[in-house]
């Protein structure tokens, strides 16, 4: 089969295109066919390197996959060959108290496809069989890779880590990134108040359009100001925040009494200098998020495949183009995924 390596970190000559055999799905593991898989910034970290993370090279990256069921392992009940189906990102193999707790995402041994074994970049793929979500009939099999990832990161943070109400303001960074989009689309349905920011008029036109009531160029406004403005001065009293350094040190100011801030990654740096004062003064909240629980997947699927969620496509390409994929990813004008069409009928919708 084909499938895109990583055999050292690097640049796009990372991503190598290899004739590598077709896995064999072991006990209680599925092989797939694979449809589509979306691309995440995590895919771009693992081409990359990561100071102080040893990754398992050489891999074959790719978190968020969809496609057919195409071989059973020993014990695997409940699907059939040719079923269609997308995947949870995250897997555990060893039993431990979070996993059964359903905090897979806090296990000891968490991993994540693409990252910690073999991913979905591939003609096809093996993944633990309780990873995998049934699609519908009728429903694109490139909108069910499209979500997976971002959506449960994004649902972690809002629902489960800052305990999301109706009557929440919510400032959404960087508006046009895949867990903004999903984090914009997940407030908007509980009923709170969307505010994002980006940076340009045309990224946050594109936000408004995806549900939030009021965003800001950052480029040319002061986005706490406008936050100020929008809140009548009450202030926020949520920000989904993986900018980093540009905007967490300032938003913690801009927070309401009681007021939360969580964050999952740190792309414009992770070393800040914070004043603790509001944090106490407010009774605010510091928040770290990272994936989320396998039920929470299911959960949020079943949202997507009634369309109470809408997962946003900014790009396609063939897995032969694979490094254009990766560069469209880091040009800012993205808005939503960037996805690889792996299969040629891919285009498949039930």
């Amino acid at each position: 089969m084909q499938a895109v390596r990583i055999h050292e970190h690097g640049g796009m000559e990372a991503l190598q295109l290899e004739d590598i055999p077709v896995p064999q799905p072991g006990p209680g593991l599925v092989r797939l066919r694979v449809a589509w898989s979306a691309l995440n910034h995590l895919d771009t970290w693992v081409r990359r390197g990561v100071p102080g993370h040893k990754f398992p090279l050489p891999i074959t990256p790719g978190c968020d996959f969809s496609g057919w069921v195409d071989a059973l392992g020993e014990g695997v009940e409940g699907w059939k060959i040719g079923q269609r189906v997308t995947v949870a990102p995250g897997y555990t193999s060893a039993p431990s108290v979070q996993a059964a707790s359903g905090h897979h995402n806090l296990a000891r041994d968490y991993g994540i496809y693409g990252e910690t074994c073999d991913g979905g970049n591939a003609e096809f793929a093996v993944v633990h069989a309780e990873n995998l979500i049934a699609v519908p009939d009728g429903f694109p099999l490139d909108l069910a890779a499209a979500f997976p990832l971002t959506y449960l990161t994004a649902w972690h943070m809002l629902m489960t880590r800052c305990g999301l109400q109706a009557w929440d303001k919510v400032l959404v960074h960087a508006a046009g990134s895949g867990v903004s989009v999903a984090a914009t689309q997940i407030a908007k349905l509980h009923g709170a108040a969307v505010m994002v920011t980006a940076g340009s008029e045309d990224k946050v036109r594109k936000g408004l359009d995806n549900g939030a009531d009021f965003g800001v160029n950052y480029q040319t406004k002061d986005w706490c100001a406008a936050a100020k403005t929008w809140t009548q001065k009450a202030g926020l009293d949520i920000i989904v925040d993986h900018v980093g350094v540009d905007t967490l040190p300032k938003g913690i100011w801009a927070l309401a009494k009681g007021g939360r801030l969580v964050t999952c990654g740190v792309t414009s740096g992770a070393l800040m200098e914070i004043n603790f004062a509001p944090i106490f003064f407010k009774s605010l909240s510091i928040l770290g998020s990272t994936m989320g629980g396998l039920g929470e997947v299911h959960q949020l699927s079943k949202l997507v495949f009634a369309r109470k969620l809408n997962p946003i496509i900014d790009s396609r390409y063939p897995m032969q183009e694979v490094a254009l994929a990766h560069a469209r990813l880091n040009q800012r004008q993205v808005f939503g995924k960037v996805l690889l069409q792996i299969a040629e009928e891919a285009e498949d919708t039930g």
